[in-house]
């Protein structure tokens, strides 16, 4: 059985790079070798490896890479801290036009 892992690796800049592989020491390398200078992290190396989640399943760590692609920065950070708990207010709408966020009679002002 194959391991594939989720990792976010931090780069020079203090950016973040998400990705999948099954050969983290090698993925590692080959972002910090510069292969390929269309690559994100081409300009931004050295990268520094801060976060893999380990999966067996290709379609699970694929859909994962692709959930945490979407997060924001204090999202990724919980995650590279191992605040799993602190995922879920992070990912609440703070906008002031959020329905949730509307007081009293708001919601006529806006309907009519």
């Amino acid at each position: 059985m194959h391991s594939y892992f989720v990792y976010i690796v931090k780069c020079s800049d203090g950016s973040y790079y998400t990705g999948i592989t099954n050969n983290m020491e090698r993925r590692v390398a080959e972002h910090n070798s510069g292969l390929d200078p269309f690559c994100y992290t081409f300009k931004r190396r050295p990268v520094e490896p801060v976060f893999s989640c380990e999966f067996n399943d290709p379609n699970q760590a694929i859909a994962f890479e692709k959930q945490v692609k979407g997060w924001g920065r204090k999202k990724k950070e919980a995650l590279i801290a191992d605040k799993w708990d602190d995922l879920k207010p992070l990912a609440e709408c703070r906008n002031g036009s959020h329905w949730r966020n509307w007081g009293v009679g708001d919601v006529n002002d806006v309907i009519m």
